[in-house]
């Protein structure tokens, strides 16, 4: 059984099937439970609407450093109520993209710091989503002690990995784990308890071998499962239970 603790179903990508696909997939591919995050007021809401229909999929309401151009001074105020639903479990996904936005990196961060302290004024973990922004990401995180989360898709080094879990921080894997280039992510699994890796698609992206360049979904954890079990010495059905159970913990669901 599977949580997959990272996956866009609001995304149109999905839109000629979502609902049936997913009725699927906990029928008949195991999955458990589900996390679908925002990343901007729009997804956010969508996110919510998908977790009314279905018991077993949850939300987290966020803005995505990409959608900062988006962002109103009222947006905080409207995330803030969105994020009292009862089946919003997080903030997220936030965090620095240095990618495709390396000329408002100021403006990104003030708007992560933003979220932040609204994920510990609520009392809720964040989803972090860190692409080249690996020292900021850090140095913003180490601010906030009392902080909790996920680095989604992690692809910092062993050093950094090593510092977000002696702080309580877990760990996402998703679909880049099983490429033949991915070289920092079995070094990265090697040192991380098996108690704080969480399973992720990041569904319809980053589908993993051997279906990279097809659309995503979360029938494909097993595909990730099997290579982090690989890794870690164990089998894919432990490495999955206990990813479900890190995940139950981190977002209490």
């Amino acid at each position: 059984m599977y949580f997959d603790t990272h996956a866009h179903y609001d995304d149109r990508a999905f839109d000629a099937d979502r609902e049936a696909l997913l009725e699927r997939l906990h029928r008949e591919a195991g999955l458990e439970l589900l996390l679908d995050p925002g990343c901007d007021l729009a997804s956010s809401r969508a996110a919510l609407a998908l977790a009314e229909r279905f018991p077993f999929v949850y939300a987290a309401v966020g803005i995505h450093p990409e959608e900062l151009s988006s962002c109103a001074p009222e947006s905080l105020t409207e995330l803030r109520d969105l994020a009292a639903h009862p089946k919003c479990v997080a903030i997220g996904e936030i965090g620095l993209d240095y990618y495709w936005d390396a000329a408002h990196k100021e403006e990104q961060k003030a708007l992560f710091r933003r979220q932040i302290e609204l994920a510990l004024e609520l009392g809720k973990p964040i989803i972090v989503h860190d692409r080249e922004a690996h020292g900021d990401c850090l140095d913003t995180v180490r601010d906030y002690p009392e902080l909790r989360g996920v680095f989604h898709c992690f692809s910092g080094s062993p050093e950094m990995a090593e510092e977000l879990l002696k702080r309580g921080w877990y760990l996402g894997f998703d679909g880049p784990v099983t490429y033949k280039n991915a070289r920092r992510a079995p070094e990265v699994l090697a040192l991380c308890p098996l108690e704080r890796i969480l399973l992720e698609t990041d569904s319809p992206y980053l589908s993993p071998v051997p279906l990279r360049g097809k659309r995503n979904d979360s029938g494909n954890l097993s595909y990730i499962a099997e290579k982090v079990a690989q890794i870690k010495g164990l089998s894919p059905e432990a490495l999955a239970a206990a990813a479900l159970e890190n995940g139950r913990r981190l977002f209490g669901v």
